[in-house]
């Protein structure tokens, strides 16, 4: 069983400007779901950093069947 400090070492983050990339969103857009906490993120200094997976997971929760 791996240990929290394994699990953290395994963690990858990205930035706002890479979240926004991937969502194909603003850097605003992101921000807004960070502080309405829909979007996990942790503060490094002043600097907001997104875990890669709580992105995967916000996408996969919020995709919509069109049709």
């Amino acid at each position: 069983m791996a240990t929290d400090a394994e699990r953290l070492g395994e963690l990858r983050f990205l930035t706002v400007a890479e979240v926004a990339s991937v969502m194909r969103v603003s850097k605003m857009t992101v921000y807004r779901l960070v502080n309405a906490g829909t979007l996990p993120a942790v503060r490094v200094g002043r600097s907001v950093r997104v875990p890669e997976q709580a992105v995967h997971n916000y996408l996969q929760h919020s995709f919509v069947e069109a049709g």
